[in-house]
């Protein structure tokens, strides 16, 4: 029988050679939920969301090839769930908002963190979700997250998402629609916005990008910075110690190579030299700010500072998909006029299919429910 199929004529039309992946390296799986196991991980959100949980999920971990701030290839991580659906199903990527736990991140599925509660929840409606690591933590935590770094969070999440095209050839459990929808919170609203410009302006013709939701982000870094720097905030070290963050990673990408005393007054400087963002500054961030440092970015003589702020100015573009920005206006982390301004300046450029959706009275917390729930309508409505 061997002999006489080899000489079969069948053997002169050879099946083409399966397609090697380019970006996709490694997945496996980490773990199965019913519709019961996702409400319970739910927790508190569970009442507002059971009506939609309609699925079981499998989550599988997939590790990618992305590159570096510097440019070296590196592997990232992210997890990737998948619905128990007989139909096609669409794709959502959810980027994941500030974590400082590496144990949070989505790939290692940790109960209470976002990429479990809040991936389970969307995958069990009926989506496939996307929901990468990013530089810094999974599979590349090694490496120092490149913190509400536009440029780097767009690209690691873009490069997750051609890994989980060629993950979703490679099964016959799940048929993507080859619909995508994008959405984050916080930094991940950020991140976001920043895959919704380049995928609009870079791989329009790899994806078929149908909705954008972005929450709480601080998209106008330039007037972030200049709030902070120059008014008086709530002094809550927490919150000084992000903003702490977003300084020192600017310094390390864009090589500015400052010292902590060019920055920071005497009370921070040594502090910040010896232990980074793990400084706790318990008052108004200007206060901890040289005044030559202000100066400096005030009349415009820093320039290598100033230009790595603009640099991640990521709402400066006319949106082609419809997009909302929600955003709590008594936000009181990321400042309501991220979003007004972003607003504003897509209208301007004339946008028309970009919608404002404030939370009146709204913290950065308190606005997260709001934030979901308008999503997932916005998401159903826009097919």
């Amino acid at each position: 029988m061997l002999i006489l199929n080899s000489c079969n004529d069948d053997n002169n039309n050879p099946a083409p050679p399966k397609e090697e992946n380019v970006y996709l390296k490694e997945s496996r799986p980490i773990t199965s939920l019913s519709k019961a196991q996702v409400l319970e991980k739910a927790g508190n959100l569970a009442t507002f969301v059971s009506a939609y949980v309609k699925n079981d999920i499998k989550v599988y971990k997939i590790t990618y090839k992305t590159k570096n701030t510097d440019g070296a290839e590196i592997n990232a991580s992210g997890a990737l769930i998948l619905p128990v659906v007989t139909g096609p199903a669409s794709m959502i990527s959810v980027q994941h908002g500030t974590i400082t736990d590496p144990g949070q991140a989505p790939s290692l599925f940790t109960d209470g963190s976002e990429g479990s509660s809040f991936g389970s929840l969307f995958g069990s409606m009926g989506y496939i979700i996307a929901y990468p690591d990013y530089i810094g933590y999974g599979a590349s935590d090694n490496l120092p997250h490149p913190y509400e770094h536009r440029a780097s969070l767009a690209s690691a999440s873009l490069d997750m998402l051609r890994a989980a095209k060629e993950f979703l050839k490679g099964q016959t459990d799940v048929k993507w629609d080859e619909k995508l929808y994008v959405a984050g919170y916080s930094e991940g609203g950020f991140a976001t916005m920043s895959l919704q410009r380049k995928i609009e302006e870079e791989a329009s013709s790899e994806f078929n990008l149908r909705a954008s939701s972005c929450g709480a982000g601080a998209y106008d870094k330039t007037a972030f910075m200049k709030h902070v720097i120059n008014d008086k905030t709530d002094g809550i070290a927490g919150y000084n110690s992000l903003y702490l963050w977003v300084l020192l990673t600017y310094d390390r990408i864009y090589k500015l190579d400052k010292p902590a005393s060019y920055y920071f007054t005497e009370k921070y400087a040594s502090k910040v030299a010896a232990a980074g963002r793990n400084v706790s500054i318990p008052e108004s961030f200007h206060l901890a700010l040289n005044d030559s440092f202000k100066k400096a970015l005030n009349d415009g003589t820093d320039k290598g500072f100033i230009d790595a702020i603009a640099d991640n100015d990521v709402y400066k573009f006319k949106p082609k998909t419809p997009t909302q920005l929600y955003h709590g206006t008594k936000d009181p982390l990321v400042f309501y006029f991220n979003s007004e301004n972003a607003y504003n300046a897509m209208q301007k450029l004339g946008a028309t299919n970009v919608e404002l959706i404030p939370v009146n009275g709204g913290t950065h917390s308190s606005s997260i429910l709001v934030f979901l729930t308008g999503t997932q309508a916005f998401f159903a409505k826009t097919p």
